[in-house]
């Protein structure tokens, strides 16, 4: 088993970096980069396991959302039980208002 996996941006080996140029003189190519396991980004966000940045996370998420929402389509609303909205006005006269969930557990 290795300790990376390629890149899943479709267009990652045609974007123009340095670290994307491999092979010899005269052979030279762009290619994949590799997302190690490892990485510290990955142990916050789960996709960057398979991407090596946001820009190839975007590309295959634009390529590939029609695919993600048939898999997991929303047939209903979601809601969140709240409290009534309480309007508050801080010293120097801004308000906002603090919504509260609720507890339902």
């Amino acid at each position: 088993m290795t300790d990376f996996n390629w890149c899943h941006g479709p267009k990652c080996h045609k974007r123009h970096t340095t670290t994307r140029v491999r092979g010899v003189k005269g052979s030279k190519v762009l290619r994949t980069r590799k997302v190690p396991y490892n990485s510290h980004c990955a142990q916050y966000y789960k996709p960057y396991l398979y991407f090596c940045d946001q820009t190839c996370l975007h590309d295959f998420i634009h390529e590939h959302v029609e695919e993600f929402v048939q898999l997991h389509p929303r047939t209903e609303a979601l809601e969140t039980p709240i409290e009534d909205p309480v309007r508050i006005q801080n010293a120097y006269g801004w308000t906002h208002t603090e919504i509260k969930e609720v507890d339902n557990a």
